[in-house]
């Protein structure tokens, strides 16, 4: 877990590079903000950051071996084998009902086109070129996709995967899996406790 000191260090390197005054301020609040997450939290917003902007970084192989944390094996992340087809990826993943099938093309627009913001249209295109049968309706799909919590709202209209939806997309086949992530995810109710009437005192 990042402490204080690896963010000096951070800030040190910048500051001794020829970054100017504005680049460190970013990566301060860059620092400060990565703090509050945990380190698989870490990796993912990094991972997002660097495809939105284009970054290449060096697979998780490459890194030092005196770093602590490794992201674990059976998380895919952005370097992951992007040859997969969309038809051969939805194969795999065997989505059973539309809003299922949208959380896997939003997953794939994600992690293999480099598309994490994304509107109805992209959706059904992809869905075509995988091959799947069509949506009867593509706009009440991905809404539902939507209320059932595997898409949130991004900028300009667009959609985005949520962090329930990939975890639920990287799960399947497994659908015990797929389905416990799921129920984990939904706010449990409170039970009511009944209270005696006077008849019974």
């Amino acid at each position: 877990m990042g402490t204080v000191e690896d963010s000096a260090v951070a800030e040190k390197r910048v500051a001794g590079s020829t970054a100017d005054a504005s680049e460190l301020e970013v990566l301060t609040s860059i620092l400060g903000l990565l703090q509050r997450a945990d380190p698989e939290g870490r990796e993912r917003i990094l991972h997002s950051a660097a495809t939105f902007f284009r970054i290449n970084f060096p697979s998780s192989s490459a890194r030092a071996p005196s770093q602590s944390y490794a992201a674990p094996q059976s998380l895919p992340t952005f370097s992951e084998d992007r040859a997969i087809s969309p038809k051969q990826f939805m194969l795999e993943k065997q989505p059973r009902t539309d809003v299922e099938k949208v959380a896997c093309l939003a997953y794939y627009l994600t992690h293999y086109r480099e598309t994490p913001f994304f509107k109805t249209l992209d959706i059904s295109k992809l869905n075509t070129e995988a091959a799947q049968t069509k949506f009867a309706n593509p706009t009440v799909a991905v809404d539902n996709a939507g209320k059932q919590n595997y898409l949130v709202p991004a900028s300009k209209g667009n959609k985005q995967l949520s962090a329930l939806g990939e975890q639920f997309v990287q799960a399947l086949p497994d659908r015990d899996k797929a389905r416990a992530i799921m129920a984990n995810a939904r706010p449990r109710r409170k039970s009511r406790k009944i209270e005696p009437s006077s008849d019974e005192e």
